[in-house]
Order: structure tokens, then sequence, then C-alpha cells
């Protein structure tokens, strides 16, 4: 049972925006920074999915996927209420991102879906970095 109202649980969802979030994309940027990783921006609305970090030059692009709103196995966090909505809701969204990173790939794009949860942890975020460095370096 929730508990708070279907109202206010409306109200508190519809805050959640789908860019900048603290947790996804702020703290991959920083990271990004802090190593030097230049040469890209954020939220390019004209690609399929309007990837989160683009390399345009190299053709690179990067998702950052939050755990509760695409079903991360890793940390598991399904819902606890409402369960068969946001059953749904989830898989439509991974679907749209397999979609969406067939899409890119077939385009020709390097694409990189990153976990919420992998930059929590400071070995996976380190891990995370060697790769985009390796792929940029292969790219160039």
């Amino acid at each position: 049972m929730d508990r708070v109202s279907p109202t206010a649980r409306s109200r508190i969802m519809s805050l959640v925006k789908s860019r900048h979030g603290r947790t996804t994309e702020r703290r991959l940027r920083a990271h990004l920074v802090a190593h030097a990783l230049s040469g890209w921006t954020m939220n390019e609305p004209t690609l399929p999915g309007k990837p989160d970090f683009v390399f345009a030059r190299l053709r690179i692009v990067i998702f950052v996927d939050g755990c509760f709103w695409h079903g991360c196995t890793l940390c598991k966090r399904p819902p606890k209420t409402n369960k068969a909505f946001w059953n749904r809701k989830i898989i439509v969204n991974q679907r749209r991102d397999v979609r969406v990173s067939s899409a890119l790939r077939r385009e020709g794009w390097s694409v990189l879906r990153v976990r919420e949860c992998t930059l929590k942890d400071a070995a996976c975020t380190r891990a995370l970095l060697k790769k985009i460095q390796r792929l940029i370096a292969s790219k160039t």
C-alpha cells in the first residue's frame, strides 16, 4: 500500500525530470570533466532517443539510464506499489532502449548505455571511464 494518496504520488512523480538528474547525468558529466574528456554535448534532440552525451565528431553516444525507470537487474529496485503499471512501463522503456540503440548503430553511431548504479560504485565508474577513453581512442 502506498503511503501517499494517488494525487500526491502523481504530483511527486511528475517532478522527476528526464534530463540532468543529480545521480545520473550530472555525476557522469563531473567524471568526464575531471578526466579531461571533451568534445561532447548533452541531450541532443535531433538524434533518436535524445542521448544524454554525444561526441558528434566521433559518432559516440552515451545514455545514462536510471535503475528504476529502466528495470536494472543489478540493483533490483522493483516498484512497491501499482506493480502492474510500473512493470509495463519498465518493459516499454526497455524495448524503446533496444529500438533506439539499434537505430543509432544502423546510422553508424557507437552506443554506450550506463546504469545509474554503475556511477555510484567507484570501481565500476573507473572501468566505465576507461571504456569511454578506449572507445574515443579507437575513433581518433
